[in-house]
């Protein structure tokens, strides 16, 4: 499935238990009593290697570009800079909400050749807050970047959360068992996306297993290197699973822009619809 299919499908929305309703007879008070609430969001996450391309060039416009054209209401990069000198002294994340139209939050690992290197998180939804949550270091700091956003249609609080896990698979898991400890409540709706340098089958891939749902992509699931993939490393994650259906996941083929290739998910996010008005008298 291509992006435009995605798009599609996106448009159709929550409309679609609605309609299978109808279908079967069903009014669309009796839907309206018996369905719950949801909303249908498109989650994004993609390793953007600082806007370097594997032309060698620094291109931030073809990543909005391609942000754009996916047009996702949440997404997680990894490999950001804020006022680098590699990068021409630019704020990446500021950046990318400017030309993408959308709500930015920055997560600092460390501070890098006279400005900072970390992460971003871009927001279609209101924007609750923001955490930056640190993990324990490796050979570089790390730390996980959490947004609270409100649904539109439910008015429900979603948690996401983008991650870049580095650099060994001990280092690896002792970050998920930090940030783990540091979400707390599993009963919140959270998609936990990024690059997590992990295979699946690995230690860390099978430890976040036991309480996430880790999308499976089918036949075409490597995201790494973009130009001639045969690492699967970046994911995307659900808890707990009945808060989500998953309508449709790709991961994009674009080759030249970063040195990942990114993902696309289409959700539905439920919660529990208030219960119809008494009838007077």
């Amino acid at each position: 499935m291509n992006a435009a299919s995605l798009i599609g499908l996106r448009a159709g929305g929550v409309t679609l238990a609605l309609a299978a309703a109808l279908s079967s007879g069903c009014g669309p008070r009796a839907q309206a009593i018996s369905e719950p609430v949801a909303d249908t969001i498109r989650v994004m996450a993609y390793n953007i290697h600082h806007g370097e391309g594997m032309d060698s060039v620094l291109d931030l416009g073809r990543i909005a570009e391609l942000i754009t054209e996916a047009d996702p209401d949440l997404i997680s990069i990894q490999e950001v800079d804020s006022i680098v000198d590699r990068t021409e002294d630019v704020d990446q994340a500021k950046e990318l909400a400017r030309l993408t139209g959308m709500e930015a939050r920055f997560g600092s690992f460390m501070l890098y050749q006279g400005g900072a290197y970390g992460m971003a998180v871009l927001s279609r939804l209101s924007v609750a807050g923001s955490t930056n949550l640190r993990l324990p270091d490796g050979d570089e700091p790390r730390t996980a970047l959490a947004l609270e956003v409100q649904l539109p249609r439910t008015g429900l609080s979603l948690r996401f959360v983008g991650i870049h896990l580095y650099r060994t698979e001990a280092e690896r898991l002792a970050q998920v068992i930090s940030l783990e400890k540091q979400l707390g409540n599993e009963r919140i709706p959270t998609v936990l996306a990024g690059d997590f340098n992990s295979r699946p089958g690995s230690r860390v891939m099978e430890h976040l297993a036991r309480r996430w749902t880790v999308i499976e992509k089918g036949e075409d699931s490597f995201t790494f290197p973009s130009y001639a993939p045969d690492h699967e490393i970046d994911f995307v994650l659900l808890r707990p699973a009945a808060s989500f259906e998953i309508l449709a996941e790709e991961v994009l083929d674009e080759p030249v822009a970063s040195d990942h290739r990114p993902i696309l998910v289409d959700l539905v996010v439920r919660g529990k619809a208030d219960p119809p008005p008494r009838s007077a008298g």
